[in-house]
């Protein structure tokens, strides 16, 4: 009998070009058996539509991508992780032997696109809740060979929060989290479940209840304010849909009752099921949203690489695939997100509306495989985005 395993390519299948489809190893070995090989492209990649309902989407992975790409002989050009953009727009240059990156395309477009969707997602999210906070619960949802990448794209979207141990590590980042339903399964009492958690767990974590196990949201919300008392931060509400009803209605009467009884200052959080419009609908009457699945498996941002000039000589041709813009491009910004799309070697020749010169968005990452700038930590990242996502609300 077999041993069971985890089906997970290894950092080393990655950056090896390993972790890759089969016609980029024949694409390979036909250019080198015909001397194309070290034929110098520039290859781009963009998203030519989004999502149904989307105007905007944000880019993500980038660290990822130069990390693939890191040692080899090709210079990058892009745009800054974080950075909100439209559809046609190029996010990033590869500039190189072709044979150099070849069998990377895969795992270059497969962080790119997972982590911008999540990322995109997240921002969403974001601006749906408000200033509620936004806490990412979804790594239930994925491998968990992926829950550091995961957590990473949905911070940088916008989450305040995420709930992955390995957040600490990876990304600097204390998670956060309140119980689950097994600790009070476990205890056979909710009161019993609160008061071990409130005597065992560091006093720096805010006591939060998950108030909807055995009984009424209503009756366990102020059963917990009344055991916990002012040690209770809030009551969490994760309550199946088969038992919702309507949940708005619920957490009317959640709140009114806590308030009734001298607890107007426990906070309300609401988890399960969660998306964009349920969070509008309740925003008014919750304090803080758990989301998990929404973000964890969002709407596609399909972003694919298309070669878009090739040298020969000194003089580089631009040449693409039909429905693809041959050439290279620079795309400039003017306040607060207005993008104009331009050859690369042209210089733009307007000024912005208050006056100010576009901003070119793409700049030199990488040159012969070396980082020629500074990686910004994730919560730069994060408040770029944030930054952004103000000019849109």
């Amino acid at each position: 009998m077999s041993k069971p395993r985890l089906y997970v390519a290894s950092i080393d299948d990655i950056l090896k070009g390993r972790a890759t489809d089969v016609y980029f190893t024949r694409t390979r070995r036909i250019l080198e058996a015909k001397g194309l090989c070290n034929t110098i492209v520039r290859a781009e990649f963009h998203a030519y539509s989004l999502p149904r309902g989307y105007k905007w989407a944000v880019f993500a992975g980038l660290e990822e991508a130069l990390a693939i790409l890191e040692g080899k002989q090709v210079n990058v050009y892009a745009m800054r992780e974080g950075t909100i953009f439209k559809p046609v727009e190029p996010l990033m240059v590869i500039e190189g032997p072709y044979c150099e990156f070849a069998e990377l395309e895969t795992a270059i477009l497969g962080a790119l696109r997972h982590e911008t969707s999540i990322a995109t997602k997240a921002a969403r999210i974001r601006l749906a809740a408000g200033d509620k906070t936004v806490l990412f619960f979804g790594l239930r949802s994925v491998h968990p060979a992926l829950a550091p990448m995961v957590d990473r794209a949905a911070y940088i979207g916008g989450c305040d929060s995420v709930s992955g141990l390995l957040s600490r590590e990876f990304l600097g980042i204390e998670p956060r989290g309140t119980m689950p339903h097994a600790l009070i399964i476990l205890f056979g009492d909710p009161v019993e479940a609160w008061k071990a958690f409130d005597e065992v767990v560091e006093p720096d974590v805010p006591r939060i209840a998950l108030v909807d196990t055995f009984y009424d949201e209503r009756y366990e919300a102020l059963l917990a304010a009344r055991t916990l008392g002012k040690r209770l931060y809030g009551v969490r509400l994760d309550t199946p849909s088969s038992r919702r009803g309507n949940m708005k209605r619920i957490i009317e009467e959640v709140r009114w009752t806590l308030n009734l009884n001298g607890y107007k200052d426990v906070k309300i959080i609401v988890s399960g099921g969660l998306d964009e419009e349920s969070i509008k609908e309740l925003r008014d009457l919750v304090d803080a949203f758990g989301v998990g699945t929404s973000i964890a498996f969002p709407p596609s941002i399909d972003i694919s690489m298309d070669i878009i000039e090739i040298k020969r000589g000194n003089e580089w041709i631009p040449i693409t695939k039909r429905g693809k813009l041959p050439g290279m491009k620079q795309v400039y910004r003017c306040p607060p997100l207005n993008d104009v799309i331009l050859p690369w070697n042209e210089s733009p020749s307007f000024k912005c509306n208050d006056g100010s010169e576009p901003r070119p968005l793409l700049e030199r990452v990488m040159e012969n495989g070396n980082l020629v700038t500074e990686l910004p930590d994730t919560s730069r990242i994060r408040d770029y985005v944030l930054s952004q996502l103000k000019m849109l609300s």
